[in-house]
């Protein structure tokens, strides 16, 4: 199996240097860096139209991992807004009261849609991360989980992303791992079985959010996925 690498973008200039550099699939946010809040859907044409990737678009109205029943509703016309405008599918996580994956809320937005959709990095959030894997599982539409196997970054959280995918196929199947990824962690998650990272400052000169996605940079990440699935094989 080919690495996955998505690119954290925030408008069309970062997705089509993203494709330029190799990219398979861009996430798209409002602002990167940000807080990764949805976007508005003329936003999602102008990406869609501009890249020939898949674009999975964030679902989230307000800061933190937890929503109301007042937002559901605008959380599905939005999802049905991103569709329309040319997305493969969508980003989002949530969590309740007790730090626990929220799977009414997660199932009630997902629906019977039929699209695909990440569960974003509030699993890293979740007091209790077994409980929350079991929960996954039950959620309509999943196929990614974005995780950096702690609340901090994948260099804190690398022994415990390893151990869950050396453990568990179906996590190892799911998960994109994202969050402070740094070229190192590489051959360690993909000999556990990852084949999906994500991007995001790294693919950005000095790192900063307040400059584009690089080609070259995304290139870099690429030709190391590449050499890393070539060794595998």
């Amino acid at each position: 199996m080919d690495s996955v690498l998505e690119v954290l973008c925030g408008h069309a200039d970062d997705a089509r240097r993203a494709e330029e550099g190799g990219a398979d699939r861009v996430h798209l946010v409002a602002q990167a860096g940000s807080g990764e809040l949805s976007p508005a859907p003329d936003v999602v044409a102008q990406v869609c139209a501009a890249t020939h990737l898949p674009v999975r678009v964030t679902l989230r109205l307000r800061e933190g991992w937890t929503t109301d029943g007042g937002e559901v509703t605008r959380l599905r016309g939005l999802a049905a807004a991103y569709l329309d405008a040319g997305a493969e599918g969508m980003v989002m996580g949530f969590l309740d009261q007790w730090s626990a994956i929220d799977t009414d809320v997660c199932a009630t937005v997902a629906g019977d849609a039929g699209w695909p959709w990440t569960f974003d990095r509030a699993v890293d959030q979740c007091l209790d991360f077994d409980h929350a894997w079991v929960a996954l599982r039950r959620l309509p539409g999943l196929d990614q989980v974005m995780s950096a196997g702690s609340a901090r970054d994948v260099e804190h959280g690398l022994d415990d992303l390893v151990e869950r995918a050396r453990t568990d196929r179906w996590a190892a199947e799911k998960l994109i791992a994202a969050g402070g990824l740094q070229p190192e962690h590489v051959p360690w998650l993909h000999r556990a079985g990852i084949r999906a990272f994500h991007v995001d400052a790294q693919v950005r000169p000095l790192g900063s959010f307040r400059a584009w996605v690089d080609a070259g940079l995304v290139h870099s990440w690429r030709d190391l996925l590449d050499r890393s699935d070539r060794r595998a094989g």
